[in-house]
């Protein structure tokens, strides 16, 4: 998928205003996401994302990857756009669901895998058990 269309996914499944709220909202997401990966994993899922969101993920942090559930990861993205904890979660869903179907089903379960439970929710993955 390439920028111009994944920020359009973004928009519509975030019913945002226009394309600088949903490129925001994608790049705040994609940053705290980054801050729960190993660099490894922040690689990985920066390949099969289009450019500049790949660079998002490749912030070289030696700090990373910090251990935080999805309160706080919510948490986290709210502060950062001045929201509630309900828009930051339909924020983060708006994201990674376009993230889902953006990737492979291989590195959205590598994704998965360096995540505690509850994040498959913000992945659009309601189905699966955590």
């Amino acid at each position: 998928m390439k920028y111009g269309q994944f920020i359009a996914t973004v928009r519509e499944n975030g019913e945002y205003a226009d394309r600088a709220e949903a490129e925001t909202v994608a790049t705040t997401v994609l940053e705290t996401l980054r801050s729960r990966m190993t660099p490894e994993g922040a690689a990985h899922l920066a390949a099969q994302l289009p450019e500049p969101l790949d660079d998002v993920l490749l912030a070289n942090d030696p700090d990373l990857p910090e251990s935080f559930g999805v309160e706080e990861f919510c948490r986290r993205v709210a502060e950062r756009t001045d929201s509630t904890r309900t828009t930051a979660e339909w924020d983060a869903s708006a994201v990674l669901s376009t993230v889902a179907v953006t990737i492979t089903g291989g590195e959205l379960n590598r994704v998965l895998s360096q995540l505690p439970s509850g994040y498959a929710s913000l992945f659009g993955l309601n189905g699966l058990s955590d």
